[in-house]
This record gives C-alpha cells, structure tokens and sequence, in this order.
C-alpha cells in the first residue's frame, strides 16, 4: 500500500520530470537566432534543432510505455531521467549543427522514457475523485516550464549564451535521480513476464519516421514518398498487432472507446494548432520587432503563465463536470487567441500580442487537463502506459505538425537562405499564413473535442 508521504513524492518527482522537457522546449525557441548566428545555420536547419527531439519522443513512446509495463515503470522512468540529463549535457557542447540536432535526437529518447511512465505512475497512484487535481497539478508544472523557459532562456541566452539552456537541466535531473531513487519504494509493472513485441516496435516506428520525416521535407515531392511509405508500414503494423499474441498495441482500445479516441485526436490538433507559436512568435519579435532575446523571452511568458493557473483548476472542474464540455470551451477560446495573430505587422503593438497570449493561454489550460484527464479515465488499469504514451505521442505529432506547417511555410516563402533583413517581408508573410492554418485547424479541434463521449458515466478505471 503506498503511503499519503510517497504519493506527495511521486507527485513531485512526476511535476520535476514534467517541468525539464517544457522549459527546455520553450527556451530553445528564443535563443534561435543566437543558434543561427552561431552556426550560420537557415530557417529549415533551426527547424530541425526544434524537431529532431519531438521526432525520437514520437517514436520511442508507445514502445518504452509497453516495455515499462513488462519491467516496470519506475525503472523505465529513472532511464528517461539519467539519458535526459546526459542529452542536455551534450547538446550544451555541441560544436556544430549537425552534432546538435543529434544530440537533440538523443534528449527525445529519454523524453519518450519519461512522459511514457510518469502519467501512468500518477494516474495509478491516485484514484477517481483526486486524479483530476493531481493530474491539473502536474500539467501545471508543464506549463511552469513553459512559462519559465523564454524568460529564463532569454536571459541566460543574452548573458551566458545559448549552451546555458541545456546546462541548467543537469542539476533539475539530478534532484530527479536522487528523488526517485531515496524516496519511491514501489514498482509498477502491470504486464510483468509477458513478451515485448520487438517487430511491431520496428514497424512501428518505421512508419512515424516515414510519416514525420516525410511532413518536414513538404513541399518537396520525396516528402510524399515518405508519407506514401509511412501508410504502407501502417498497414503492416495493424495487420501485425491483430496476429501476434503480446501486441505492442491493444487495438481493441481504439475500436471500443470512442472518448479514448477522439480525445486524443483533440489533443494532438491542440497542439499541433499551438506548438509552433513560440517559435513564429520569437522569431516575429526578434526579427520583425528587433526585440532582443530577454525581452521577447518577456513578452512569451504571457501565454504559459495563463495556463500554469488555470491548468488545475481546470482539472479540478474535469473530476466533477464533464471533460468535454471544459475542454471544448478551451478549444473554441485557443482558436480565438490563434485568430488575433493573423493580423499581425510590423507595426502592431506590443500590449496587443501580450493580450493575445492571454487569452491563447486561458484557452489551452482550460483545454489540457480535462482531455488528459478523460483519456486516462477512459481506460482500464492494465491500458495506463498505453494510455499514458498515446497522451505523449499525441503531444509529439502535434507538435511536428505543427512545425511542419511552420517550415512548409518557411521553405515556400523564404528558401534555404540566413534569415537577413532583406528576407523579413517573406518571414512576415510566412507567419501570417501558419497563424491562418493554426488558427483552422484549431476550429476543426472544437468539434473533435464535443463529439468524444463521457467518463463520468462509467469509469473502468
């Protein structure tokens, strides 16, 4: 039985994990400029600095969050940690672009440990009734981090240089290690003895790399080859995961859970209608505004501080009215905040952009934690890691979405050239078009997030 004092423990080493990825996410989107002035590097190549994390955490979620129930979660997570650390490390000495995406490749992987084991581990731990406010308390560290990183980020850009991002995750991961190992006693693995689907891990994640890499090389036509491959391999996974005995996924969670399902689609439209703001906006203010990487660090904290409040409020709400119904509220105000920035210019003020962030931020924690909280109700008890890392693979895809349609627009309007003043007109004309697709996406998200079913109801979990 786990004590009131581990629980507490669990809460915080869960909120720390979550806090690392965000804040590191969000820092990196304002000191890009700094990045490209390093590496002589190109819209597309700063693309890719952002992706190439988003990339392995999409692939590797699913597979360690299976893994983790075979030999437990905590083990799988304190991996997550450890790899996180020396990624971060690594990625702060990196000499070079190239060596620095890699890197970024190698952070991923310890990500996916992490957000594949830490929602279950939470979920578990906390019972129908409390696992709404636990669940808000966690996402609100996200959204800490998030807050956090472009003001920090900016700073330590402007006076200890960009490397300093990744340096002050070292010391966060550490406390993380000594957390878990001296204070959490138990270990979860649900599926313990039963047999991990190698081949439909590799097909697995074939089909995300054809199905991501092929989204970033768009609007070149190899990028439709790769997406035609991706569908070929999806095919053969389902066609494998329906024959072997120990699937990788139980598909019958997909087929007979209309919440499971389409909260998930709402989540990855919610991010993928939103990841990429930062970065057009930091990108928008540095440029466009000659902001300086502190103070556009400033004006981005707007938005994550909004959802770092009302995060576990709404997931209070979530515990006693339906999640739906909140989260499509959230939905229909992210829209909204989306469609101030496509006005943006030159000459906007500033206090207009602050105000947009606002209320962009009051619509994605109204959103968050009530989606989350249905998606892990919605589920029995031996489908938490699945549940758990389809909540991340979500976040991933829409976030590679989401950066897709960012460089889509970059490679259209800009090209394969240093963002200089005599290219500001094109960048310009490139973030109003992904704010006008965000922004359509994000109406589409509504009706995604109304049409789920209920939780309350019937609560397997």
């Amino acid at each position: 039985m786990i004590d009131a004092r581990e629980k507490k423990i669990i809460l915080i080493v869960a909120a720390l994990a979550s806090f690392l990825v965000p804040f590191t996410g969000s820092s990196i989107t304002v000191a890009l400029p700094a990045m490209a002035a390093q590496f002589q590097a190109d819209a597309v190549t700063l693309g890719w600095i952002t992706s190439a994390y988003i990339i392995a955490a999409a692939i590797f979620i699913v597979p360690f969050g299976r893994y983790a129930d075979i030999v437990g979660r905590k083990k799988i997570f304190l991996l997550g940690v450890m790899i996180y650390t020396a990624a971060s490390l690594a990625s702060a000495f990196a000499p070079d672009a190239g060596l620095l995406i890699a890197a970024r490749f190698v952070q991923g992987i310890g990500g996916a440990m992490l957000f594949a084991t830490s929602l279950a581990i939470v979920t578990q731990v906390y019972g129908p009734g409390e696992r709404g406010a636990a669940l808000g308390i966690t996402i609100a560290t996200v959204y800490a981090g998030l807050s956090l990183g472009p003001f920090l980020g900016g700073i330590l850009t402007d006076r200890f240089g960009w490397p300093a991002i990744f340096l002050v995750n070292v010391p966060l991961g550490l406390l993380t290690i000594a957390l878990t190992l001296h204070s959490i006693r138990h270990e979860w693995a649900d599926a313990a003895g039963e047999l991990f689907d190698r081949y439909g891990a590799v097909i697995y994640g074939i089909m995300l790399f054809c199905f991501i890499y092929g989204m970033l090389l768009l609007p070149a036509t190899g990028g439709i080859a790769w997406i035609a491959a991706a569908l070929m391999a999806g095919v053969a996974f389902v066609w494998w995961e329906r024959r072997t005995k120990s699937a990788l996924i139980d598909l019958s969670v997909f087929s007979d859970n209309r919440t499971f399902v389409f909260s998930n689609i709402a989540a990855m439209i919610n991010y993928g209608a939103t990841y990429g703001v930062g970065v057009l906006l930091s990108l928008y203010l540095q440029y466009i505004q000659g902001c300086t990487a502190e103070f556009a660090g400033f004006i981005l904290v707007a938005q994550p501080v909004i959802q770092m409040l009302f995060s576990p409020v709404a997931g209070r709400l979530s515990d006693r009215i339906e999640p739906r119904i909140v989260a499509t509220i959230g939905m229909a105000l992210t829209a909204l905040g989306l469609s101030f920035f496509i006005f943006l210019s030159p000459a906007t003020p500033l206090w207009v952009i602050v105000a947009s962030l606002m209320v962009l931020g009051l619509g994605y924690g109204l959103f968050s934690s009530p989606n989350t909280n249905a998606i892990m109700s919605s589920v029995e008890r031996k489908h938490l890691s699945l549940a758990s890392g389809m909540v991340a693979t979500m976040r991933s895809l829409g976030q590679l979405l989401s950066m897709a349609i960012a460089m889509f627009c970059f490679a259209i309007f800009i090209g394969p050239v240093s963002v200089t003043p005599s290219v500001y007109p094109q960048l310009m004309t490139s973030v109003t078009i992904a704010f006008i697709v965000f922004t359509l996406l994000c109406v589409i998200g509504v009706a995604a997030s109304y049409v789920r079913g209920t939780i309350h109801d019937d609560n397997p979990a």
